[in-house]
């Protein structure tokens, strides 16, 4: 089963569904209300991660009942979608993205399932990539490229902005961690839609505003979801390392 975790621009993922069914999936962090829907024969988990209405701020998100919702109800591959600034100008607003690395910036997030036991999974490459190749082919999009997550909720300051850019960083936003490192523990392909939508702090020209991010996004949306039908169509059942992560990492 494939799963979405979506923002901005996914909510009419619906649209071209057969069926949805909505369930509420319970797990050890808390219960997740997830939309099951039939898309091209193929059977597709979805949750809106700021809830409905866009109601939960970035640092406020249940992470962990997500993935773990996801992983109860059977689902194998996961692909989310983040709004993201731009500090790469072969990035621009209007691109997507589809990153292989990521520099964390959050603090006091629940960043692992395993708090009494020691486990180091290996992320040496931290979003999968078959799941790349299937974004790959499936629409216009940027392979590569590092993503800053950040606290939040406020944006980065312009001097931020400089010291992520100095450590390698090319896109920066609040919500891929540690949800890449948590679908990774749970042994589950995991990959992002990085939707650029603006340049950062001290980039762009202009302050930022949320309703600039909403705008852009909006604008995008029947592309993202375009592509998003499209990795439907192209994906299928794998044999991909992720699925055996924990293999030696367990002391």
């Amino acid at each position: 089963m494939i799963g979405i975790i979506g923002g901005s621009g996914v909510y009419e993922i619906t649209s071209k569904a057969d069926r949805v069914t909505d369930k509420i999936i319970s797990t050890d962090y808390g219960d997740v209300e997830v939309s099951f829907l039939d898309i091209f024969e193929k059977k597709v988990a979805f949750i809106p991660r700021h809830a409905s209405g866009h109601s939960i701020p970035p640092h406020k998100i249940n992470f962990r009942a997500n993935i773990d919702a996801l992983k109860n109800a059977g689902v194998t591959q996961i692909i989310a979608t983040n709004s993201v600034g731009s500090m790469n100008p072969e990035m621009a607003p209007g691109s997507f993205v589809v990153p292989d690395d990521f520099l964390d910036f959050t603090q006091n997030r629940k960043n692992t399932f395993y708090e009494d036991k020691v486990v180091h999974i290996d992320v040496t490459q931290p979003y999968c990539p078959y799941l790349k190749n299937i974004l790959d082919k499936s629409g216009d999009v940027i392979l590569g490229g590092t993503y800053v997550c950040t606290q939040g909720p406020r944006f980065e300051t312009p001097a931020e902005i400089r010291m992520f850019k100095l450590l390698g960083g090319d896109l920066v936003g609040m919500t891929g961690l540690p949800e890449v490192v948590l679908a990774r523990e749970r042994e589950i392909c995991y990959n992002s839609i990085c939707i650029v939508s603006n340049y950062a702090s001290g980039i762009s020209e202009n302050e930022l505003t949320i309703d600039e991010v909403f705008e852009i996004v909006e604008n995008l949306q029947d592309d993202l979801l375009e592509l998003i039908y499209n990795f439907i169509k192209n994906c299928d059942d794998n044999q991909c390392s992720c699925h055996s992560a924990l293999e030696g990492a367990e002391v």
